[in-house]
């Protein structure tokens, strides 16, 4: 069993990573360069565990007892001190994974699985800049972590079986669901989704409807829980843009060249419901 977890990002992911650690029984540890940001994610965390509270879904005495078992800090060492498992939350980019797994490799105790919460990256690629790529892993988790049940464990080349199945107790430890993938470029869900967004971005560049009435024409007509451009908006439209150049990128596949409506949203800062305005304006 993970007796603790060190996350290496504060952002959406990790907060939602480290949140369902603590409600999972973990010492977690959240890690992040920028001190803001750690702040921001430490208040993140207590408010919706307060939530749960204030709803009856969890006791003042656990409460109490994960915040003792949640720390915030900007040093790598102190946050990966015994920590058995590492999860890497950072912005998908492979440049920036492969300069964090090198850090990791450097610091983390020679037992512990790095893992890799990226969406669409190769693992196999980002494992081969370490001294241990049978200990390396994806572990993908999906937005909102605490409400979303699966998590994709990937294999990369020469991930051991013994990390696999280290991974696969730890999200059943998270209440999860986990299913094992093939190393390939989307993996199984983005592969799906990435088409969706883009199609959804050309739409909306094209003129072809508004973003509501795409987005309803997708909630209403195909069942989903949420529209296309809702949906970015939520992830990060900076987020949506490099996992489909991640894929276009590793494939040559036409279909996941990303639109160029998603690089005039990024030079304007409109990166969703984080900077107030994506396809949609926020408050």
């Amino acid at each position: 069993m993970v007796k603790k977890l060190a996350v290496v990002g504060s952002g959406l992911m990790g907060t939602g990573i480290a949140q369902v650690a603590l409600e999972g029984g973990m010492e977690v540890a959240v890690y992040d360069i920028a001190e803001a940001s750690i702040e921001k994610s430490m208040a993140t965390i207590r408010t919706f565990l307060q939530k749960k509270v204030d709803k009856g879904k969890l006791g003042p005495e656990q409460l109490e007892d994960m915040l003792r078992n949640l720390k915030g800090t900007a040093n790598l060492e102190e946050a990966l001190k015994d920590a058995c498992f590492v999860i890497e939350a950072a912005t998908e980019r492979m440049d920036v994974k492969k300069n964090i797994f090198r850090e990791l490799d450097r610091v983390a105790g020679p037992g512990a699985f790095l893992a890799s919460n990226t969406s669409t990256l190769s693992i196999t690629e980002i494992a081969a800049v370490t001294g241990r790529p049978e200990k390396v892993l994806g572990t993908h988790f999906f937005s909102p972590v605490p409400l979303m049940r699966l998590v994709e464990i990937v294999r990369g080349e020469k991930t051991a079986e013994e990390t696999i199945s280290a991974a696969l107790e730890l999200a059943r430890a998270l209440g999860k669901t986990a299913i094992v993938v093939k190393d390939v470029p989307g993996f199984i869900v983005n592969r799906f989704m990435c088409l969706l967004y883009n199609e959804g971005a050309f739409q909306v560049q094209n003129g072809i409807a508004r973003p509501e009435d795409i987005d309803a024409a997708m909630k209403l007509g195909a069942n989903h829980p949420m529209g296309p451009l809702e949906l970015m908006d939520l992830v990060g439209i900076d987020v949506c843009y490099y996992a489909l150049k991640g894929i276009y990128e590793a494939t040559g596949d036409e279909r996941f060249k990303p639109c160029p409506l998603f690089e005039q949203m990024l030079a304007k800062g409109k990166l969703g419901r984080k900077s107030g305005e994506g396809f949609y304006k926020y408050n």
